[in-house]
């Protein structure tokens, strides 16, 4: 079995993995892959896709039809194009609705796979202390504060813990995230250093002209 400290500190990250990406790219990227197996919703997204291409083609060509010159062509591709476009808008609504049913779920289970399991986690273990500190080091009122609500007093508890796990994840982020934009900024800042040439030649121009005034 895991140890509870380090299952604490993995769902803190995350937690924060999912809180940073965001819960629309999380659901549109499950939503991809959900099309790529072998159910009846990728099949109608390919049909859809396929629809989609026929009404952009038939557009076209109708487009490229004198309604005038050559009317019973044009009025053959305008109905073959409003049956294709009809057909499209029902695929289209009905996939529409199942996202909005597929995103539902999506947030459902993301939210039971991290904040209701660790809301799980700390109410279940909260009288389980994760681990004890030396006696002594710390005054009582704050081993009661680190105990706190349930844990013994003189131990970390589970929620304490599990605030910790979340302040140094979010630190740690913040630092990586400072460093890549520093990294960027130099990078940017060194091609352009290296892009611009030295400007000697008007320096001394000028100064030849200022000696044959002289």
């Amino acid at each position: 079995m895991p140890s509870l400290l380090l299952v604490v500190f993995l769902l803190q990250l995350v937690i924060h993995l999912v809180n940073t990406v965001g819960a629309g790219a999380i659901s549109n990227l499950l939503w991809i892959l959900y099309n790529k197996l072998p159910t009846s919703t990728s099949a109608n997204v390919e049909a859809q896709t396929t629809l989609r291409r026929e009404v952009v083609r038939l557009k076209r060509e109708m487009n490229a039809t004198s309604s005038q010159d050559e009317f019973a062509k044009w009025a053959k591709i305008r109905r073959q194009h409003d049956k294709v476009l009809a057909e499209y808008d029902g695929k289209t609504q009905a996939l529409q609705s199942f996202k909005t049913s597929f995103d539902s779920a999506v947030g459902v289970l993301r939210w039971l796979g991290t904040n209701g399991l660790r809301m799980f986690i700390q109410f279940w273990f909260a009288k389980q202390p994760i681990f004890w500190l030396p006696r002594g080091w710390v005054p009582g009122y704050v081993e009661w504060i680190l105990a706190f609500p349930r844990a013994p007093t003189g131990s970390i508890s589970i929620q304490v813990w599990g605030i910790a796990c979340a302040s140094v994840v979010q630190i740690a982020s913040m630092a990586v995230m400072a460093a890549w934009r520093l990294g960027a900024q130099e990078k940017v800042g060194g091609g352009k250093g290296r892009g611009e040439p030295m400007k000697m030649g008007a320096v001394g121009g000028s100064a030849r002209g200022e000696k044959k005034e002289l």
